[in-house]
């Protein structure tokens, strides 16, 4: 334990994860698309989304009983069909290409997301079945390429037709799913060692208390307020990852 409280960077990750848990508490989003730009700049790659599917397994553990109750099953299946199919070929490009390309990616990603959601773009077309199987197949892909498998399935649900409290469960089994799926490849392929795996049980607690904050600091009524919040932090832990700043 003493040596990973020594990790280079760790306090960095803590900090990643405060303002991630606090953004995920008053603004529902943004985990992901906050820690991993700034966990990869001190992090290799496979151990900053190791930490962060560790770390973020727990917190939606007590919602899964809700989630499976409200959520769309049938939509559940076809998504992690296509995860199924595309997340190994993420992962392999994850571990083919050099840790600056990785942090390339998270930050275009969390750039393309972050200008969607700021612009209020919606697909206007029928999400049909086919569809789903092809979104969870991108999700699949982002996921195991870049750690993000949830701007995808976030960008198409939203023009679905159904209520929000179904898309919201039918998400949490969705990235539940994934990160099992995620952990236990990178376990077969061996990439997954007990430091990352510790890093991201110490970060469980500051997470869990970050968004129990966030969650108190929310208000129905400002609402918009905690949204430009929370794209000003994602935009910051964005250029935050590009690897033109050096590692911190």
């Amino acid at each position: 334990m003493p040596e990973i409280l020594a990790t280079p960077g760790l306090g960095w990750l803590v900090f990643a994860t405060c303002l991630a848990g606090l953004v995920r508490g008053f603004a529902g989003f943004g985990t992901a698309l906050i820690y991993l730009p700034i966990a990869g700049t001190v992090l290799p790659p496979v151990w900053a989304i190791v930490t962060l599917t560790i770390m973020d397994l727990i917190g939606p553990l007590p919602t899964v009983p809700r989630a499976v109750r409200d959520g769309h099953p049938r939509d559940v299946l076809r998504l992690c069909a296509g995860l199924a199919v595309t997340l190994p070929i993420g992962l392999a490009v994850l571990l083919s290409v050099p840790p600056e390309a990785f942090r390339y990616a998270v930050s275009l990603v969390t750039f393309v997301m972050l200008a969607a959601l700021v612009s209020g773009w919606r697909y206007r077309g029928q999400v049909t079945p086919p569809k789903v199987y092809g979104i969870g197949a991108c999700a699949g892909f982002l996921g195991g390429a870049a750690g993000l498998p949830g701007p995808p399935v976030i960008l198409f649900y939203m023009a679905r037709p159904l209520p929000a409290s179904v898309v919201r469960a039918t998400l949490t089994l969705f990235l539940l799913i994934y990160d099992g799926m995620a952990l236990g490849l990178l376990t077969a392929k061996g990439e997954v060692t007990l430091t990352p795996f510790l890093i991201g049980a110490i970060l469980i607690v500051p997470n869990l208390l970050a968004i129990q904050v966030g969650a108190a600091m929310f208000h129905p009524d400002r609402e918009r307020l905690y949204r430009r919040i929370a794209y000003t932090i994602i935009a910051g832990a964005a250029l935050m990852g590009l690897p033109l700043w050096g590692d911190m």
